[in-house]
């Protein structure tokens, strides 16, 4: 094994490590104590509290996190930019429209699955092919296309959002008020894992591709030169980073600047290598989720705070420090 595999290896296996901590620690943290004993045994409240409630949303908001973090180093490797995120190309407006559309309608179940789902996830598809029609030219996908075309379809998306917005009553204005902070809720075994097995497959399939994201990032002509399907590299990497995003959206609502905040983090504490880069954006990224939502149920218990509102505050500043280190 060669010193830089050893590397990686290291890195990984330490974000790897936190990671299940995490899995085990976080569940514990609530506003209630709950009891070692009756937490492990069977038909006791603090066992369903902790199996049914805490150990689903933790899983949760680790896999939400994680797909999050991977979809924005994805959509920062399109576009060879480290402020990119999920938002730079609308897929993360596009499912907010497609949620916001549904409660606007009252449609509460669609297919047996629920509205909100649902919505979110046709409306991020309906983007990533639109962008990708508008983007595509000569049979060639240009990342400075997908940007263009991404920000156009945002623009549009945020004034469709804001039309619904005004023209819904009282209630429902609040529903969508509530789903447009992003947060992180309990839900049943059966969809998170359901939605663990996509992530943790469109996980593997993007990071077996980090060599040659590596020669992509320096310039697509050199990596073509260098055997690299570029076209095909792009294509696959904003479809992915779709899928990504939009699952964790259709779960959480539009929960913002963990693609931007770990991904950069993860470039400039551990290394720009997509290979250690990738797995560990997308490893931290569930982590600091999860943190946000764990710090949320106590801070001001038994009020709880969206972990989006907690990442908004840390990102804020975050992106600011970010922008003045740049110029």
């Amino acid at each position: 094994m060669s010193r830089a595999e050893e590397n990686t290896g290291w890195k990984v296996g330490v974000c790897l490590a936190v990671f299940c901590i995490a899995a085990f620690v976080l569940p514990w943290i609530g506003p209630d104590s709950l009891s070692w004993r009756d937490t492990f045994r069977s038909g006791s409240l603090d066992f369903y509290i902790f199996l049914q409630l805490r150990v689903t949303r933790t899983l949760l908001a680790l896999f939400a996190g994680g797909a999050l973090s991977l979809g924005g180093t994805l959509f920062q490797a399109v576009l060879r930019d480290a402020l990119a995120t999920p938002y730079t190309l609308g897929v993360s407006t596009g499912a907010s429209l497609g949620a916001v559309t549904t409660i606007s309608f009252g449609w509460r179940v669609i297919w047996g699955m629920p509205g909100i789902w649902i919505g979110a996830l046709v409306g991020a598809f309906t983007v990533l092919f639109l962008v990708m029609a508008v983007a595509a030219t000569r049979r060639r996908v240009s990342a400075f296309g997908l940007l263009l075309t991404g920000i156009a379809v945002n623009s549009v998306c945020s004034a469709l959002i804001l039309l619904l917005y005004s023209l819904v009553g009282v209630s429902r204005s609040f529903s969508i008020s509530r789903w447009l902070i992003g947060s992180v809720d309990a839900t049943g075994f059966r969809p998170v894992g359901v939605f663990a097995a996509i992530v943790v497959a469109t996980a593997i399939f993007v990071i077996a591709q980090a060599r040659s994201w590596n020669l992509a990032s320096v310039d697509e002509q050199w990596a073509a030169s260098r055997g690299v399907a570029v076209r095909s590299l792009l294509v696959n990497g904003y479809v992915s980073g779709s899928v990504l995003t939009a699952g964790a959206i259709a779960l959480t609502g539009p929960i913002g600047f963990v693609g931007l905040i770990v991904p950069h983090m993860v470039r400039a504490r551990l290394s720009s290598d997509h290979r250690i880069l990738m797995p560990c954006a997308f490893l931290l990224g569930g982590v600091l989720l999860a943190s946000c939502d764990a710090l949320g149920r106590v801070i001001l218990s038994p009020a709880e705070v969206p972990a989006g509102v907690i990442l908004a505050l840390l990102g804020g500043p975050y992106l600011v420090w970010l922008v003045r280190e740049r110029l």
